[in-house]
């Protein structure tokens, strides 16, 4: 398994902060790399803008002030590292958003910001239906969807939005609740 894995059966080494003893992750799983895409076409965007933007402007603006230099030179320094914080906030998310199935539950853990941390999670037996849906030429093509876990009870309902493989991520889940409902976990 390598850092940047969407899907993995049975990894090794990977482990979660409330793991118990005795439970073994079954899938790991975060949105397909695609998701990636329209991030990657937003960075070459707003990478090249000032060179093409700049010029422009000065060329067919025409300002009545003569700007100085070095306010091209800080304004393209800041441009450059708002750039950067939004490109790697976005591959923050993807990184970080990760759902997780083991033998005894299901578990969805959210960053939301930098410093926000949402953690889910409901008991195999809990689970009471599963879905998956695949919508779109693309999405068929690199087999990813979303997987829509239905709970009983208070437990929260969980969505792992544009996972691959979402079939097979349905086929083990739907083996490991039959496995516990008949106690065998």
């Amino acid at each position: 398994m390598t850092p940047l894995t969407a899907y993995a059966d049975h990894p090794d080494g990977v482990r979660f902060e409330t793991q118990e003893e005795e439970e073994e992750v079954i899938l790991f799983l975060r949105q397909h790399p695609v998701v990636l895409v329209p991030t990657v076409l937003l960075g070459i965007v707003l990478i090249l803008a000032p060179s093409v933007l700049i010029p422009f402007f000065i060329r067919f603006i025409n300002p009545p002030v003569i700007i100085p230099p070095g306010y091209f030179i800080v304004g393209t320094a800041v441009w450059y590292l708002v750039t950067f914080g939004v490109l790697l906030s976005r591959f923050l998310g993807w990184f970080f958003n990760i759902y997780i199935v083991t033998n005894e539950r299901v578990v969805d853990i959210d960053f939301v910001h930098l410093l926000y941390k949402e953690f889910s999670e409901a008991r195999l037996s809990k689970v009471q239906d599963l879905t998956y849906r695949t919508g779109g030429i693309v999405a068929v093509f690199l087999n990813y969807g979303n997987v829509l876990v239905q709970t009983a009870g208070e437990t929260p309902n969980f969505e792992f939005a544009l996972v691959p493989n979402p079939e097979r991520v349905v086929e083990i889940i739907g083996e490991l609740v039959e496995k516990a409902q008949q106690g065998n976990v």
